[in-house]
């Protein structure tokens, strides 16, 4: 679970009564596709023929540029939620990713998820002694991609979100 019981207003866009202007909502989604495409190819390697992830990460961006509907992507989140459930490893973290990325649309802290389960499957593609340095990397790569816009709110919200992220942000 990387969402907290209590919705963050930050999060929720002003028309639902929080504060988080449509295009932060746009860039939030947007960092979240990046993350997971980042790490996408440790689920292609595993599963080729499986377009569900790949189609997620598009389905964020066709949402942000007013392409597609929030429920297209939400749906597509779900597909990729899908690819994700009967495997192990770095795959199924990869498109846990892609399937959090595509949901932000729904709900913009979803993003977050994203960028953690990118950084989990960047640990499980690497061997044990290697893990920590992998995940550090993953997420100061992460935290390299943040629009500025967005830099302080994201931070923030990992470093409150941390345990509940399975601590992946200290980086």
């Amino acid at each position: 679970m990387i969402l907290p019981k209590q919705r963050d207003p930050r999060f929720i866009t002003i028309r639902r009564g929080g504060t988080l202007t449509d295009s932060d909502h746009q860039l939030l989604a947007l960092w979240a596709a990046t993350c997971a495409e980042h790490v996408l190819h440790l689920f292609e390697s595993m599963q080729p023929s499986d377009p569900r992830p790949r189609q997620a990460i598009a389905q964020a961006r066709a949402w942000v540029h007013g392409e597609v509907t929030m429920m297209q992507a939400r749906t597509a989140a779900g597909h990729a939620m899908g690819a994700a459930r009967e495997l192990r490893g770095a795959a199924r973290e990869a498109a846990y990713a892609a399937g959090q990325a595509a949901a932000a649309a729904h709900v913009a802290a979803h993003e977050l998820g994203a960028a953690a389960y990118a950084i989990r499957a960047a640990r499980a593609a690497v061997i044990d002694s290697e893990r920590d340095k992998a995940g550090r990397l993953e997420c100061q790569w992460q935290r390299e991609q943040l629009p500025d816009a967005i830099r302080d709110l994201v931070l923030d919200d990992q470093q409150l979100r941390n345990e509940i992220c399975w601590f992946v942000f200290d980086c």
